[in-house]
């Protein structure tokens, strides 16, 4: 098969041929049919990376495609020609489905990620992924639909951790597309105001698509901008840039009693001034991922029409296309969602 190789840091993905994957007695193998280009896949591949993929290493783990081969201990569960929504972690396979994967990325102690350096990920003609990711997708979601129910549920699970009451004005920092999957999510679960602060142009405008009802200067404090919005301060603030220093600043500019969750992956140490939060006892939440719900939740809101993602997903590229894109997105582009088409 074909697949994008990660070979050595601030070197672009090389195409190689590789041998198709086989099943195991709990797999499935995927025909993708898409696979989205995530910043998490760019920050591991750079030089200041704490993560760096192994040498080898097929990333990519927004993915969706169809079943072509079943391992022989569930096909009483899947069948060639069903289409699939993969989550990108093989659990160990002792039980069919998994008793822990309900609880989310990583619950099954003995299990592998897809497309993070352990098992090979959607930059391939083929994926091998275990029985319990794999989530049905119903006629009418597409397979490019498929692909964006990864990162939708990264925003979904950023949302749910954040303790949202309904009517709460919310600000997002950062319009990539976890920052759009959380205004997304914030607006469809009951946000009064979401307010988000980008430097970009043409990011603010995708915001207003995503759920985002006004806009503030990044480089002006955020409160202040805030009261003149919504009358109050934010109640809650996500930071979805992931960059050394968001957090710090973040919570310099949060009201008290504010609540910031950190859904922005930095891989550089970073400080913060502990007597800040202390004096304004902020709470702040990391989040990892997502839930196997969170996934059914995003699938059924797409195929009801309740949520329209079409409009993040600004390229399409194959693989002769793919490592010059990929490279590309490490600079400020116009770009949100970049998927590799098969």
């Amino acid at each position: 098969m074909r697949a994008a190789v990660f070979r050595e840091m601030s070197k672009p993905l090389v195409v190689e041929t590789l041998p198709d994957p086989e099943p195991g007695p709990h797999d499935i193998i995927l025909k993708v049919r898409n696979c989205g280009i995530c910043g998490s896949d760019l920050h591991m591949t750079e030089p200041t990376s704490i993560m760096p993929p192994p040498s080898g290493t097929v990333m990519g783990h927004e993915f969706a495609g169809e079943v072509v081969a079943v391992g022989k201990a569930v096909t009483h569960l899947w069948k060639s020609g069903d289409r699939v929504a993969g989550f990108p972690f093989i659990c160990c396979g002792d039980q069919t489905p998994c008793i822990n994967f309900g609880a989310g990325r990583g619950s099954c102690a003995k299990g592998m990620s897809i497309g993070l350096g352990q098992s090979p990920g959607g930059y391939a003609e083929f994926v091998k992924i275990g029985a319990s990711g794999g989530f049905r997708l119903p006629d009418n979601v597409s397979f490019r639909e498929g692909a964006m129910v990864e990162p939708l549920a990264v925003g979904l699970h950023a949302v749910d951790k954040a303790k949202m009451e309904r009517g709460a004005t919310v600000v997002v920092i950062g319009a990539g597309p976890v920052g759009l999957a959380t205004m997304l999510w914030a607006k469809f679960l009951g946000a009064r105001h979401v307010i988000v602060s980008e430097k970009a142009e043409v990011r603010r405008k995708m915001a207003a698509r995503f759920g985002a009802t006004d806009a503030i200067d990044p480089n002006q404090p955020l409160t202040p901008q805030v009261e003149k919005i919504a009358g109050r301060g934010p109640e809650v603030i996500f930071e979805c840039v992931g960059a050394p220093g968001m957090i710090g600043t973040a919570m310099m500019d949060a009201p008290r009693f504010c609540r910031i969750v950190v859904a922005g992956v930095c891989q550089q140490p970073d400080t913060i001034m502990p007597l800040m939060g202390i004096m304004k006892e902020i709470e702040l939440q990391f989040v990892l991922g997502y839930r196997a719900a969170d996934f059914d939740y995003v699938i059924a809101m797409i195929a009801s029409d309740r949520v329209d993602v079409a409009h993040m997903v600004t390229d399409i590229v194959g693989f002769d296309e793919l490592p010059a894109a990929f490279e590309a997105l490490r600079h400020p582009t116009h770009q949100c969602k970049v998927m590799l088409q098969n």
